[in-house]
């Protein structure tokens, strides 16, 4: 039997908690008091036998035990989000939407090729695709705000809960403008690396640490003028205006290489090449319109590897 004690606000509110590290954050977004958002929290506490946070300096961490918890927490809102939506939709006649979090290697080379084939498909579905660091749509996938994730393959610690289904493999490019001095070849590119400004994946984008590991090894322990950012429209404007060089994947400027305004230096990353597929919940069963949507995403990978 569930304990009647535990109701919608404590799922509600200790995944938000999580999700947000901060009980004040958590307060903020669920318009009540940080007082009524410790009150709730221990409450669940008291349920469960177990404290689900712990403080972390001045901040708060899940426990072993919360992680646990949140997983079937999330899996629950989540059911409730679907029965919700399926009501809606017999009463309005609206498709159930489906919510994919798309790392920017397969926002802009596999996603609007998926997205052509299955709106193909008339399932009069609404799609809604979100970008942003792995970190991020990994935590909204594991609490029921993603249905999907397509991207590369997260470190193990961080799949637990999740299936992966491997699609191709891809690898980080040193990308410059076209005319970058450095495409002369008359020095090597590590040599002069710290001559210009280099963008480079945030420390909690997933190929931070093949980036990193990559450096160390040709000689490269820090870079003076260096710029994190995940934003695609940043990296590719501000190379095409600068001497700067962009440590990114090679799928996010595939494009701009085919049409002559990017070119990739020279230099060996076989190395950094990581898989890159769909990551799922591992209880979640896909409704209709989300299978089609991954065989349409499997499509385009195919055509994408092809080339590769």
């Amino acid at each position: 039997m569930i304990d009647a004690r535990v109701k919608f606000r404590h799922l509600q509110t200790f995944v938000e908690v999580s999700r947000q590290k901060s009980v004040m954050k958590a307060a903020e977004l669920l318009h009540v008091s940080q007082p009524a958002v410790t009150k709730t929290i221990r409450e669940l506490e008291e349920v469960l036998g177990v404290a689900v946070f712990e403080r972390d300096g001045r901040g708060i961490k899940i426990t072993r035990y919360g992680e646990v918890f949140l997983r079937h927490a999330g899996a629950a809102l989540t059911a409730l989000r679907q029965g919700l939506d399926s009501v809606s939709q017999e009463r309005s006649g609206d498709g159930v939407p489906v919510r994919i979090g798309a790392l920017p290697t397969v926002s802009t080379r596999i996603m609007p090729h998926a997205m052509t084939l299955f709106l193909k498909e008339e399932t009069g579905a609404r799609i809604k695709i979100v970008t942003g660091e792995n970190a991020v749509l990994l935590e909204q996938l594991r609490v029921g705000d993603l249905d999907l994730v397509v991207g590369r393959l997260a470190a193990p610690e961080k799949m637990t809960g999740f299936s992966f289904e491997h699609l191709y493999s891809e690898q980080v490019v040193f990308a410059v403008r076209a005319g970058h001095p450095l495409l002369a070849g008359a020095h090597s590119t590590f040599a002069r690396l710290a001559d210009f400004p280099v963008l480079m994946p945030t420390r909690a984008s997933i190929i931070r640490p093949f980036v990193e590991r990559f450096l160390i090894t040709n000689g490269i322990a820090s870079l003076p003028n260096q710029i994190e950012t995940v934003s695609d429209a940043f990296g590719r404007a501000f190379v095409r205006a600068s001497d700067a060089i962009w440590i990114i994947s090679a799928g996010v400027v595939a494009a701009d290489v085919d049409d002559g305004t990017i070119a990739i230096l020279p230099i060996d990353t076989s190395e950094t090449k990581g898989p890159v597929g769909l990551t799922m919940r591992a209880d979640a069963v896909p409704p209709l319109a989300l299978s089609l949507l991954m065989q349409t995403i499997r499509e385009a990978a195919t055509a994408v590897s092809a080339k590769l």
